[in-house]
Formats: structure tokens, sequence, C-alpha cells
């Protein structure tokens, strides 16, 4: 009953939505010789690059650089005339968009500018409303997340509580309550919070435990991370079979988010979306295609538990093992967990955040100087290497190096006063940050392009899930390896304890000890799996 009353809510949401959302016709007119500046808003074409808000700008002037003849190109379509005086754009639509012109004589001589069009202005600018606005947004969800109440038990079985963090900012941007474009709270968490909680997430590896877990654990995680590296460029391929539109220099930049996502995390998707410039728009619909199969494919192995016994006669897989594993984990929790004191909170986040400043100081003389040597290199070559001078990748890899090699000192301990649980607290404001940036109204009129993302995430996690089968079934693994080994990619820190504790709640920690291992590889895998769906695409 509660599944179809959310499903009849979505529905209706989606059709007001369709109703607010009413499609204007741009049109494109040569600008007129004499001056009409006080009919419209007059901008050169050098400074178009910006955000324009319908309200106060319905109709845009452009004035050309010089007089020469050019050709234009608005969002990729091409207009009828050719003009040296300008153009006039009436009725522009809300959105990403971008207008192109091309010199009639010279064909090389091309310029693009982008620029962005919203309704109106936001309702709050200030960025200490906002920011609590969005702390509101985390409190309400975490409050009836964990609520007693039956419809929030069976609510938050459905809907999970990650998506509503993500969600509910989107609706106060998309409603014009906030926006991301007058805020500077995504750059501060993205730059300040991110790095920090790759530190945290990763200071937490024990590496020693890890091993203890036995080598079918460890092979059943890299068997579902490689499963996700090779999945996306076949599954691009295979759709590409279909529609070859896909082949594009915008698909492969928004699947390398979900590459992150899945490999590592939320904190790695966001490092994939800003080491590769994925738009916003895309990037909204990659978020949706994440949660939808990744959640769809966790009800899976979920439902694979109650056959576990069956599962494992088909792989012959013997699971003693994990009886001691129980026991293991518990001694574990034991020996690390304590309260913690004002002093042990100093010094965590005094070291964590010299590990960020240091990554900075890194990064800033790292990106310049590799970017230097690809200037070097010829065209294919040094696009396929291009995100190894963007100084934010830098910054996300030395991050995660750090965290990694404090794992294996006394800092580690940390992860007893609570490391874990500030690095996901950093993680869901970041979250809640990149919610304000989706426009869900943008989202429903680009559907033509969600479909195709969507088939290419079912057939990539089908790939995902063959591969997993196969080796279990070769290495004779615990169905137990297989569920916990996927999850800690597909799903994370926040998804591999919940199919870990369907087992036994003692076993919750391993699917977090796997899961933190995949913070740690998810950057460099998701870049492997991008570098080959970017030379697919080129």
């Amino acid at each position: 009953m509660l599944s179809i009353l959310i499903r009849r809510s979505l529905l209706l949401c989606i059709c007001l939505f369709s109703v607010v959302y009413v499609h204007s016709k741009t049109e494109v007119e040569q600008a007129p010789n004499a001056h009409s500046d006080s009919l419209f808003k007059s901008i050169s074409f050098e400074d178009l690059e910006g955000l324009f808000y319908a309200s106060e700008t319905p109709d845009l002037k452009i004035i050309f650089p010089d007089h020469k003849d050019y050709r234009i190109f608005f969002d990729g379509n091409k207009t009828v005339f050719t003009t040296n005086n300008g153009i006039i754009i009436k009725g522009i639509e809300r959105g990403d968009h971008t207008l192109t012109i091309v010199n009639e004589k010279n064909n090389k001589e091309s310029y693009s500018r982008p620029f962005k069009v919203k309704s109106a202005p936001p309702l709050f600018t200030n960025d200490a409303v906002v920011f609590g606005l969005l702390m509101l947004v985390l409190f309400f969800v975490f409050k009836t997340a964990s609520s007693q109440r039956k419809f929030f038990k069976k609510f938050y079985g459905i809907v999970p509580a990650l998506l509503l963090c993500y969600f509910i900012p989107a609706g106060l941007n998309s409603l014009g309550v906030i926006s991301s474009e007058e805020s500077n709270l995504y750059h501060i968490a993205s730059r300040y919070l991110l790095p920090a909680s790759l530190v945290l997430l990763c200071l937490s590896i024990d590496f020693p435990a890890i091993k203890r877990l036995g080598p079918k654990a460890v092979i059943m995680f890299f068997a579902a991370t490689l499963g996700i590296v090779i999945g996306g460029p076949v599954a691009l391929w295979i759709v590409s079979l279909f529609s070859p539109d896909v082949l594009n220099d915008d698909i492969w930049r928004g699947l390398s988010t979900v590459a992150g996502s899945w490999i590592g995390g939320g904190a790695n998707q966001t490092a994939m979306k800003e080491i590769y410039s994925a738009s916003d728009q895309l990037f909204s619909a990659m978020i949706v295609v994440d949660v939808f199969v990744a959640n769809l494919f966790m009800s899976v192995l979920l439902f694979g538990t109650g056959y576990n016994k069956k599962l494992n006669r088909f792989f012959k897989a013997d699971d003693k093992a994990i009886e001691n594993l129980k026991s293991k984990m518990e001694k574990f929790q034991e020996s690390v967990s304590k309260v913690a004191t004002f002093n042990d909170l100093i010094y965590m986040l005094g070291i964590t955040f010299c590990c960020v400043g240091l990554a900075h100081l890194m990064a800033d003389n790292m990106g310049p100087w590799i970017s230097e040597i690809l200037d070097g290199m010829n065209d294919s070559t040094s696009r396929l290497l291009v995100s190894f001078g963007n100084k934010f990748f830098w910054l996300v890899v030395l991050a995660t190096i750090f965290g990694v090699l404090l794992s294996f000192t006394k800092y580690r301990e940390f992860e007893g006063v609570g490391a874990s649980k500030m690095g996901s607290l950093f993680l869901y404001i970041l979250v809640a940050t990149i919610g304000m940036k989706m426009d869900i109204m943008e989202l429903i009129a680009n559907w033509g392009v969600f479909k195709f993302l969507l088939s290419i995430g079912l057939i990539w996690i089908s790939i995902h899930a063959l591969f997993l089968f196969v080796v279990a079934k070769i290495i004779k693994a615990p169905f137990f390896y297989v569920a916990v080994g996927s999850q800690a990619n597909v799903g994370g820190a926040a998804s591999a304890p919940i199919v870990a504790s369907a087992f036994s709640p003692a076993l919750a920690p391993v699917g977090v000890l796997l899961a933190v291992l995949g913070y740690a590889v998810g950057t460099f895998g998701a870049i492997i799996c991008t570098i080959m769906m970017q030379a697919l695409s080129v």
C-alpha cells in the first residue's frame, strides 16, 4: 500500500512539474540595424558566459566582436541565416545553453560561449541562511529515518535516506528557494570537506584485519571492482549499437561519476564529476541512474540472503570461516571503541585538515607541471590523460593517499572516536550541496537522454553481477562474500553493512571495512574505467 502511495505521489509531482515547466519556443533572429537596446538586454559575445534570469532578461541581444559574417549555432542547431550585426534570442528556456559562431569564410575560426538561464532569482542568497536550510534538511531526514514509527520504517525501507538528502535540496533549487549559482557552499564543500572526508574514511582502513578476512573476501571485492571497470565501456558500446548518439563528449563524462560511485562512494563520485567536468544537468540524471540501479541490485542481493545455503551449495563453498569471522569482528569493535574526548577530536581534525592543506599545496604545483608535459604530447594522448593535469584530480588522489598512509600508523585508532562518522557527516553536507545544483524540471524535459542512460546502467550492473558469479564459482566463495563484495563497491559504506548484517548483525563491520577499501581504490578504478569509455567515445 505504501509503495503504491509513493509511486502515485511521484507521478503527481512529475505532472505538477510538467504543468509548471511550460516550454517557450526559443527564437534566434538577426539583430536589427537600428538601435533597439532599450527593448533587449545587450551583451557582447565575449561576456556571454554566466547566469541569466528569464524574469529579468526574457530576450538577449548578442553583439559580435567584429563585423565578419558568422553562421550561428544555438544549442548545436544551425540558424537559417548568416549575419555580421549580432543576434537577438527571444524566449530563452531555462537550462544550459551554448552559442557558437563560425566565420563564414574561414571555418576554422569558431567561438563558443556556454551560459545558463533560470526562471528567477532565488528567495535566499545569503550562504549562512542557505547552509542553515541544508542542515535542517539533514536533520529532518535522519530524524525521521531513525524514527520507530511504522510509516517511516516502511518509507525508508523503500526510499534511501541518501536519496532524500540529494532530492530535497534539488527541490528547493527547482522551486527557486535556493540556487547553487548564487552560493559558494558547493565550492567550499568540494574543496575542503570532500578531501577531509576521504582522509577520515581511509584512516580507518585496517589492512591486517582485511587480510584476516581471508583471500576470498578480497578476491570477490576486486572481482566486483573489475566488473564495474569493464562493465562501463562494454555497456556504453552495446547501447551505442542501437543509439550511436551516446558516443559523444558528454555521456562518458557523466558515466565517470557512476563509476566513481559504484567503486568507491559519494566522495569519489563528486571527485569524478569535478575531474572530468560533467555538466550539472547530466550529473543530475546520473544520480538518478546510480541510485535507482544500485538499490534495485541491492534488493536482489537481500533477496538472495534467503537462499544463502542453496547458493553456497551451488558455489560448492564452505562457510565455516564466516563463523570465525564473527568473533574476530566483535573483538575488533571492542578494541577500538571508546568515548571521544575534546582533545581526541582536536587531534583528529588537526591532522585531517593538515593533510587537506598539504594536498592543496602539492596539487597546486603538480597540476600545472603535468599540464605542461601534456601540452607537448600529441592531441589523442593528451585528451586521454587530461585529468592528470587537473589540480582537483591531484587534490583527491593525494588526500586518499594520505588517509591510506595514516592507516598504517597509530592515528588509525581515531576510528574509535568517530573518524568515519565525521567523514560521513562531511560527505552528507557535500551531497546536500550537490543537490542544490540539480533542476528537476530540466531533468523531466530531457527524458529522451535519461532513458538511454538507464539502459546503460542496467547493462552495466548485469555485467558486474556476471563477473561476481563466475569468480565465486571458480574460487568456491560463499554467497556472503559475493553480496558484501558487491555492495562494498556499488553501495559503499551505507549499504554494505546492511547486506552484511542480513547474514548476521555481527558481520556488519565486514561490510564497512571492505567499503572503506572501496573509498581508497574508487577514484583510481573509476579513472581507468573512464579512460576506456573516453577512448571508445573519441
